[in-house]
């Protein structure tokens, strides 16, 4: 059965240092550290790759965080795996629970997490996820 957690987040992104493997290519590495609220009140750090022109509306991300916390009151952590996109002002995103990352009493789960933006740079989340039955 689907459940559903959603709720505020902070963020905070730090530039690292740049790998040595770039051609002339834009990229771009960041530390990334968040602070989930509501339904997921979990503690989240991971790292951000990133490429393209932000400036001209075209660029692309991915990420891997590790969420650890308690997800409706059951305890544990599991990695989220981020997909962005930027195309003439359009923005794609998807992210996923990473499948075998859930450890504690998130074993097992799966499932999708959709980030919004409200006014003023405020994040929220919306996780649609799955459990096994407990045994």
């Amino acid at each position: 059965m689907p459940h559903r957690a959603e709720g505020p987040f902070d963020v905070t992104t730090t530039p690292l240092s740049p790998d040595d493997f770039t051609n002339g290519t834009s990229l771009s590495r960041f530390s990334l550290i968040k602070q989930y609220h509501g339904a997921l009140d979990a503690a989240a750090k991971g790292e951000m790759l990133t490429s393209g022109s932000p400036e001209s509306g075209a660029a692309g991300y991915v990420a891997i965080e590790e969420v650890s916390g308690s997800l409706d009151g059951r305890k544990g952590s599991f990695a989220l795996q981020h997909w962005g996109t930027m195309q003439a002002g359009k923005f794609e995103l998807r992210v996923e629970v990473v499948p075998g990352s859930g450890l504690g009493d998130l074993a097992g789960i799966s499932g999708t997490l959709t980030i919004a933006m409200a006014t003023g740079g405020k994040h929220s989340y919306v996780l649609e996820y799955s459990l096994p039955a407990a045994k």
